[in-house]
């Protein structure tokens, strides 16, 4: 008995949602991640004001000084929505993983100095709860913001830093022997040490900014612009000198994370400041005042690993954040 197999194609009526369909017309495939982004937020039907903020509706684009006539034109190059973000992550963690197992099977801490393990654990195991700052910031925004283009986004980071936290705990506990005693000394350290005080009252300052891009500006742009490279750059690079390639080892995913993440901060600033003279002036302004601020909070800290060069370090991070300001998003923040 012959057996014959026929095939039908079928055209689809459309190739998209009706949100994406409005923006882009029907007849043009769109992205998962546009499906996932474009006019997510409700504009409609709120029926009263917040209690609480009884000046603004419940999505309202009156809480920050940028205007923009699309909140939706802030695309995220990365395209991430929760799928292509969950997945990213996934892949990063296994390979997080595999370097903390590896540096636990082959006792390689144990070959580092006490000194060393000293430094290290006195830089990153406090710098965890300014992590921990960054994700109730970010948080803030995708509760604030205007717009499911920023608002996801910043929703992702904000569970991203809190994942940062929890491998710095990792890293200290590491150092310790699992004893926990490393966290409680960190977060002496946080609450009482002078090295902190100026970062812990930067991020409480932050913490209570309410202009949510604002915000944005000073915690994802200023403050990681300079924290990030200081401590997963220049100090992990000082430690290399003893502990070799150890400790970059349980810091991969922080520099991997902040190399990607940069390009979604300054593609938003980039977007806000093109669309108006006001928006851009207004941009510079918070960077350069954020910008100092962060530079005197971290001073200490840089301080902590450099001494006398501290200051010559900060300069540095300071200059390349005013270049990739100018080159990456159109602000002069000289």
């Amino acid at each position: 008995m012959a057996i014959e197999i026929k095939t039908a194609s079928i055209e689809p009526i459309r190739h998209t949602f009706s949100n994406v369909a409005r923006r882009q017309g029907a007849d043009k495939p769109a992205s998962r991640y546009l499906e996932a982004m474009y006019d997510l937020q409700p504009t409609v039907n709120f029926h009263y004001k917040p209690l609480w903020d009884p000046d603004h509706e419940l999505y309202d684009t009156g809480r920050t000084a940028i205007n923009m006539e699309d909140w939706y034109v802030f695309r995220d190059p990365r395209q991430f929505y929760y799928g292509t973000w969950t997945i990213a992550r996934s892949k990063q963690q296994e390979v997080a993983e595999r370097n903390y197992a590896f540096v636990e099977k082959k006792n390689l801490l144990d070959l580092v100095s006490a000194e060393t393990r000293e430094r290290a654990e006195a830089v990153f195991v406090p710098f965890r709860h300014a992590e921990y700052a960054a994700n109730l910031n970010n948080m803030y925004i995708c509760a604030y913001g205007y717009g499911t283009a920023i608002t996801q986004a910043a929703s992702f980071n904000a569970v991203d830093r809190l994942g940062i936290a929890q491998y710095l705990s990792r890293i200290g506990l590491m150092l310790d022997g699992n004893t926990c005693e490393s966290l409680d000394r960190g977060k002496q350290a946080w609450l009482e040490g002078g090295t902190w005080q100026p970062l812990r009252q930067l991020t409480e300052e932050l913490m209570v900014t309410r202009d949510w891009f604002e915000l944005f500006v000073a915690q994802n742009f200023a403050l990681d612009g300079l924290a990030f490279p200081l401590v997963y750059e220049r100090i992990d690079g000082e430690l290399q000198k003893d502990a070799g390639s150890t400790i970059s080892m349980l810091n991969e995913f922080m520099n991997e994370w902040y190399g990607e993440t940069t390009r979604w901060v300054d593609a938003v600033l980039k977007t806000a400041a093109a669309e108006s003279d006001a928006n851009k002036a207004q941009l510079e302004q918070w960077a350069r005042h954020w910008r100092d601020r962060a530079s005197e909070a971290l001073q200490p800290v840089a301080a902590e690993v450099f001494g006398d060069r501290a200051d010559e370090v900060i300069g540095e991070l300071r200059g390349e954040l005013a270049t990739r300001a100018k080159k990456k998003a159109g602000l002069d923040i000289e």
